[in-house]
């Protein structure tokens, strides 16, 4: 298959666990995704995923896992980080090059807080290590949005934090298409892994994150805020900082030379 992608399945106890995996390289990289893995897995995407990141194929080989499904109802990011490390060890994986955007960047700080030995390097995307009220009052929003069923206004809410005018102009007449592919098949599944957003605090640790440690932000980030990222890069020794001046949350899309950026750290790190 094209980039030798592939689909698969872990078993995390009585769970199971989505992933995909694709390039060629012998050294590993894992992207563990944000809150929308709450409303779709992973399952399926290797090759529009590998085609997204194809940067990547010739010199890593690329894993993406979503969180196990089915989640305990007080899953927590650091658990999660804990299912990630059994998946790890299920695969053989010894140690990784990891990033984390957004929820998936609060897991990558408990997997390197709680499995040092996993981590080989440290890439934390649009993401934060402790609560503010921007990220309390956008995710508490799409919590009562989901209890209600409304999917539609929470991926439009989603859509317009997310990205830039710019980007938007040119999907908000599809709106009507891609909406209804939203809503989740367990919304129990999303609720839980907004609810771990909002309990997550990993701040008292994080200063014990001694691999090498890239944080990207974005000054426009209506999400988590810039100033999250800032935070943390304060705390994490040596950590280097990126701060994109006029992109948003999804900055990884949207900024043409991300995938360069995240490249150029990995190998200086490996």
């Amino acid at each position: 298959m094209l980039y030798n992608a592939k689909n698969g399945q872990v078993n995390i106890g009585s769970s199971v666990m989505d992933y995909i995996k694709f390039g060629k390289g012998e050294k590993n990289i894992i992207m563990i995704p944000g809150l929308g893995d709450g409303l779709k897995t992973v399952k399926g995407l290797a090759l529009p995923m590998a085609f997204m990141y194809r940067q990547f194929a010739k010199d890593f080989t690329v894993w993406m896992f979503s969180r196990k499904q089915p989640l305990e109802a007080d899953a927590t990011t650091r658990t999660m980080a804990r299912d990630l490390k059994t998946a790890m060890d299920e695969l053989g994986i010894d140690c990784a090059h990891i990033m984390g955007v957004s929820q998936g960047g609060m897991i990558a700080q408990w997997l390197t807080i709680d499995f040092l030995q996993k981590v080989k390097s440290l890439a934390l995307v649009v993401t934060l290590a402790k609560q503010n009220k921007t990220v309390q009052s956008v995710v508490g929003s799409w919590i009562e949005m989901a209890q209600n069923d409304d999917f539609k206004t929470l991926t439009i809410d989603n859509f317009e934090k997310s990205y830039t005018d710019k980007y938007l102009k040119n999907y908000r007449p599809f709106y009507p298409l891609i909406v209804p592919f939203m809503k989740p098949k367990d919304k129990q599944r999303f609720l839980i892994q907004a609810r771990s957003c909002l309990s997550h605090d990993a701040w008292d640790y994080i200063d014990k994150i001694t691999v090498p440690t890239l944080i990207v932000a974005g000054r426009q980030d209506k999400i988590v805020t810039c100033r999250a990222s800032l935070e943390m890069a304060e705390k994490i020794d040596k950590s280097e900082l990126i701060v994109y001046e006029n992109y948003g949350h999804s900055l990884y899309e949207e900024a043409k030379d991300f995938n360069s950026k995240i490249i150029k750290f990995v190998e200086k790190a490996d």
